[in-house]
């Protein structure tokens, strides 16, 4: 009847949790001792998985990318943790001051596998380049996050988005040096959303970021005209102004272009994610780096973000950057960030030509 085909769904769909299918294994063989309560909540355990998928399925485009992304990054996050508690990072110099670990291929991996397979007409350019899709299974996240499509409204924007309008940038492990020298809180995983070229949505995943709670982890993302979440936002000190800038890829102009803004105090920590982290924080009011140290997956997420809580990313020129497929990899004007409430256009004008002419020159 009706009722013995309930198990039979439950331990077909792969939504569920172990505990579920465990109840359904439960009901095949124990069917005639099973209770009406038993009965009732493998019932609804089977009503709230379909329900959950029904919504992710048929919720807006741009919701669906943000949503899937939010569990993706979490789950290269875990890659990220495994490999460094494995003890063998797999180090590959890919040029100049430029690493690569077996924690950036492995993310990698995960990322472009699953969104591939969930969004398979849109563009994906991950850093460490083409990925070999043949993955575990556990490492094929094809849910999205609930929580996020149930509390939020597409913007009216999106709401007619196709896949082939969008490119998604991704950076696997953002501060690859920081992570191989044990600055640890500041590796981020990076998946941005671009549409007609600009960044629209982004998510920002800390691996070792540590809740009060003791749980490892925080993944926090942004979509203009939807807002920001996983962060509750401070502003900046009022009586000093702090900039964040690059540790370890400093040179002339990027210390002119310091000198000319006379911050009260200077922050230098790898990796973009981390940088516009400072300023949601309220570390930091500006990230200034007037180099072209950077490229478009560094930048594209962290864009996202800082502008769907009201900030601003652009080059040292005060351009943004464009996002599409066909763009040039390199951020080659630099990056200048602001955090709501600080004008953009004031830290501009500061800038000396000799910097605005080094950042024109590509």
């Amino acid at each position: 009847n009706e009722n013995n085909n309930i198990p039979n769904r439950l331990l077909r769909s792969r939504k569920i949790s172990a505990v579920s299918k465990f109840g359904a294994i439960y009901y095949v063989k124990h069917l005639q001792r099973l209770t009406p309560l038993k009965y009732l909540i493998l019932r609804n355990i089977d009503k709230r998985n379909r329900d959950n998928i029904a919504m992710a399925s048929s919720a807006p485009l741009v919701m669906r990318l943000v949503g899937s992304s939010i569990k993706i990054a979490h789950r290269a996050g875990n890659i990220i943790r495994d490999v460094m508690r494995r003890g063998d990072l797999g180090i590959v110099e890919k040029g100049k001051d430029d690493l690569q670990t077996e924690a950036d291929r492995s993310a990698q991996r995960c990322i472009v596998a699953s969104l591939s397979k969930l969004f398979p007409n849109a563009t994906i350019i991950g850093e460490e380049g083409p990925s070999d899709l043949n993955v575990t299974e556990d490492w094929l996240i094809t849910e999205s996050n609930i929580d996020f499509l149930k509390k939020h409204k597409c913007p009216d924007a999106f709401v007619n988005l196709k896949e082939s309008d969008v490119v998604i940038w991704v950076d696997p492990l953002d501060g690859t040096s920081e992570y191989t020298q044990g600055f640890l809180e500041r590796v981020t995983v990076l998946i941005g959303i671009a549409v007609n070229e600009r960044a629209v949505g982004g998510i920002i995943h800390q691996p070792y970021y540590e809740h009060d709670t003791g749980d490892i982890g925080r993944t926090i993302w942004g979509l203009h005209g939807c807002g920001t979440g996983g962060i509750l936002p401070v502003e900046p000190p009022s009586d000093r102004f702090l900039v964040t800038t690059t540790r370890s890829h400093s040179n002339s102009i990027v210390q002119s272009a310091l000198d000319a803004i006379a911050p009260d105090e200077v922050l230098r920590v790898g990796g973009a994610g981390y940088k516009v982290l400072q300023l949601l924080e309220g570390k930091a009011h500006a990230y200034v780096f007037a180099s072209a140290g950077c490229k478009k997956w560094d930048t594209c997420a962290p864009e996202a973000v800082l502008e769907a809580n009201g900030g601003t990313l652009t080059d040292m020129l005060g351009r943004h950057y464009q996002y599409g497929k066909d763009v040039s990899f390199p951020n080659s004007s630099g990056v200048l960030g602001t955090v709501a409430g600080v004008s953009h256009d004031d830290i501009l004008a500061k800038i000396p030509d000799n910097v605005k002419q080094a950042m024109s020159m590509y």
